[in-house]
């Protein structure tokens, strides 16, 4: 587990091993939640990224009419 310390600026340097396990570039936007008492950074994707992540899904399910917008 790395460490980090916070500037005067208030930011910090995501460690070498997490931004290559990632894929963080620089310049690359991040959303930034308290949870929990936490910090917690999730990396902005474009939505073309997230093309093919559902495949196979099971797309028969039923639903209820009020559903449906």
């Amino acid at each position: 587990m790395d460490t980090v310390s916070v500037s005067t600026k208030y930011q910090v340097v995501i460690p070498r091993a997490a931004r290559k396990q990632l894929h963080i570039y620089p310049g690359q936007k991040m959303q930034v939640i308290a949870y929990n008492n936490r910090v917690v950074m999730i990396p902005v994707r474009p939505i073309q990224e997230a093309r093919g992540a559902l495949k196979g899904i099971d797309t028969t399910i039923a639903r209820d009419e009020k559903d449906r917008v």
